[in-house]
């Protein structure tokens, strides 16, 4: 039986997602609470990896099983011996065909900004603090020339290991709510530290330090030097992918 699983987490404290032989990772946790519900060992595809330090709203996660249990076990089981910054949210059987990673249509994040003088106190483990204004007016505006189709070399990692630099940017919006600003963006795929270094040359336009137009430039260009900085890790959350409607997924991952 394929088991799909929606899953929670607080990034701040893991080396990432993926499971590595030192450091402890979500995957790593997650795949040993299910473990124990499942008296077997069980290995979990993830639709999208996160780096240190990011967190997840919903995580999609698919693994086979011969144990049988009831989807309220696999959640609740999973979730009492997970740590507290990891949460199952749902369980649900799925088609053998169903990968997490491969059927999954886009995937979403969302970057958040505290745009204040004072730094955050409760929030800190979940914004980037940026002290000096930000024209959240200019930063949508740079940013609508992501969408679409494009080679984001200058916005990718030099440990990309990615066989390609293209990607198809969907939909991207910067706002301001109160003292955040939130940078929402949604792509079929993300390379490595894309969003972070897209936020990174977004702060500068906001900040006034570089013209709208730059962006844009920037796409052209295709080189990461150029570009703005690797924004922090904290200020990221993957909201999780879409999955066509046919797979019968809860509705925050269907469309």
């Amino acid at each position: 039986m394929r088991i799909a699983l929606g899953i929670e987490y607080d990034g701040t404290d893991f080396c990432g997602w993926q499971r590595l032989k030192v450091d402890a990772s979500v995957q790593g946790v997650v795949e040993q609470a299910l473990s124990k519900v499942a008296a077997h060992p069980v290995q979990v595809s993830c639709a999208g990896r996160t780096d240190s330090g990011v967190h997840g709203r919903c995580q999609v996660v698919h693994f086979d099983t011969e144990a049988q249990r009831e989807m309220r076990g696999w959640v609740l089981g999973a979730s009492s011996n997970l740590p507290s910054s990891v949460a199952v949210l749902w369980a649900q059987p799925v088609a053998a065909e169903f990968h997490a990673r491969y059927a999954a249509r886009s995937r979403r994040y969302r970057y958040r900004i505290l745009n204040r003088p004072v730094r955050a106190a409760l929030d800190a483990r979940y914004v980037t603090w940026e002290r000096w204004p930000l024209d959240a007016e200019r930063m949508h505006a740079a940013a609508q020339a992501l969408l679409g189709e494009h080679d984001f070399s200058a916005f990718r990692a030099l440990s990309c290991q990615a066989i390609h630099p293209r990607r198809t940017v969907l939909a991207v919006s910067v706002r301001r709510d109160g003292e955040q600003i939130l940078v929402d963006i949604e792509a079929n795929a993300f390379l490595h530290h894309m969003v972070r270094n897209i936020v990174g040359s977004l702060l500068l336009i906001g900040r006034g330090e570089q013209p709208v137009a730059w962006m844009a430039e920037l796409l052209a260009g295709r080189d990461r030097l150029v570009a703005g900085p690797t924004a922090p890790a904290s200020g990221l959350t993957f909201i999780g992918p879409r999955y066509p409607a046919h797979w019968g997924l809860p509705v925050e991952v269907s469309q």
